[in-house]
């Protein structure tokens, strides 16, 4: 909510002066009283992640894959639809089914009333998460008091880059990295910071076994909505290997550089899917007998050299943890977007961070990336790995194409 902070000033002979200032800059005022974002999670949910063009999720639209996962986490939270101020909505490539402002539609598809607005944002990777940024700083400032943040992704249904793929011709020319394929960025880290194909393919493969784990724990149940489809109803994940071995991952050929080192096993797959997760005041959550489960202190996003974009997170970690005056060391759970092994594993060492305590579920490299639904999936994650696991603080971040990162702080109420 807004700060005001006034300041009193006598001015002889002119009498008493009286300066009202208003400071709407969250941080300093949060420096001067020591307030936190008034912004919290209530809940999230996600549908169950498909391996695109093949899964069991490629028959499905993604507006009507958004719109399940939103009302099987309204089923179980007690709010009155009415009482939205938004419903934002983050997506990669928001065009043909994902296109005319899929946030709007999917508001009616929910059978929201008329008067709950919605929209769309569009940072590649991030949009989702910067959909949560969004709604807290809203909150933060007053704008409103409940917001729905979602994300959704088909990569079965509309193509990476999009249909009418048409790069700036100087932009193509004077800055051609503006457009470099995620998997060069990915060739590009692993050269820079030594990371070798045995250690990216022991990442993949710990990805997998503690995403398995975690499934086989039920750790997964109260985050997945079951989905319909033509074919049936869908409830389970579709990227996990279980089976999967070192011995086999070293078969495989490099996808991007026949000199490389990434390999499918050591990318995260194409995926569809979506996340959605109910954020609003801690004033909202009281007066409306609701049970959040994590406070956002603060988020950031920053950018990063387009050719290693997968450094992204480390620079946006490093902002928002000064922005929450915290050290990394004080962080309990990270939720670190695994686009690649490479890139998670120099973020990890570039910012020293303990492996135990990253991706405890496993990451996006056995669960999958539905690219604009990713940020919100590790949001909540992070928010219930919290509650989980009785720990204070946790970080959910991610690189973002085009040579960028998002972060988000959050701490257990």
């Amino acid at each position: 909510m807004y700060q005001t902070v006034e300041w009193q000033v006598s001015q002889e002979p002119l009498g008493l002066l009286t300066v009202v200032m208003t400071v709407i800059v969250n941080g300093y005022v949060r420096r001067l009283t020591g307030d936190v974002m008034g912004a919290v999670i209530v809940d999230w949910a996600r549908s169950p992640f498909h391996r695109a063009h093949k899964g069991d999720l490629r028959s499905v639209r993604p507006d009507d894959l958004a719109s399940q996962v939103i009302t099987g986490l309204m089923d179980r939270n007690n709010i009155d639809t009415a009482d939205f101020d938004d419903l934002i909505l983050g997506c990669a490539y928001p065009e043909a089914e994902q296109g005319y402002n899929l946030g709007r539609l999917v508001t009616a598809l929910c059978d929201f009333p008329e008067s709950v607005p919605g929209m769309t944002i569009n940072r590649l990777c991030g949009s989702s998460m910067h959909a949560v940024l969004s709604a807290a700083s809203s909150i933060d400032s007053g704008w409103g008091d409940c917001f729905m943040c979602v994300g959704v992704e088909s990569m079965s249904r509309v193509k990476r880059r999009g249909y009418n793929w048409s790069p700036n011709p100087t932009l193509s020319v004077d800055w051609p990295q503006a457009y470099v394929e995620m998997g060069e960025t990915a060739e590009n880290v692993a050269q820079k910071w030594d990371i070798s194909r045995d250690q990216q393919e022991q990442f993949a493969f710990d990805s997998h076994m503690k995403s398995s784990s975690a499934s086989n724990e039920g750790f997964f149940d109260n985050e997945l909505i079951e989905i319909d489809s033509e074919s049936g109803s869908i409830s389970n994940d579709g990227c996990i290997r279980p089976e999967t071995t070192l011995e086999s991952m070293s078969r495989l050929n490099p996808v991007f550089s026949q000199s490389g080192t990434v390999t499918a096993a050591t990318s995260s797959p194409l995926t569809d899917g979506a996340a959605a997760l109910i954020v609003c005041s801690e004033e909202f959550a009281s007066s409306n007998e609701l049970n959040p489960t994590a406070r956002i202190i603060s988020g950031a996003v920053t950018g990063c050299e387009p050719e290693l974009m997968g450094i992204g997170p480390v620079s946006a970690t490093r902002k928002v943890i000064e922005n929450a005056g915290w050290d990394l060391q004080s962080i309990d759970v990270i939720e670190l977007n695994e686009a690649f092994s490479s890139q998670s594993l120099a973020v990890i060492s570039e910012l020293g961070l303990d492996p135990s305590r990253v991706n405890i579920d496993g990451g996006a490299i056995s669960i999958g990336h539905p690219l604009g639904a990713s940020g919100a999936r590790i949001t909540g994650k992070a928010a219930s790995i919290l509650s989980r696991t009785q720990g204070n603080r946790a970080l959910a971040t991610m690189c973002i194409g085009g040579g960028m990162g998002a972060a988000i702080a959050l701490e257990k109420i």
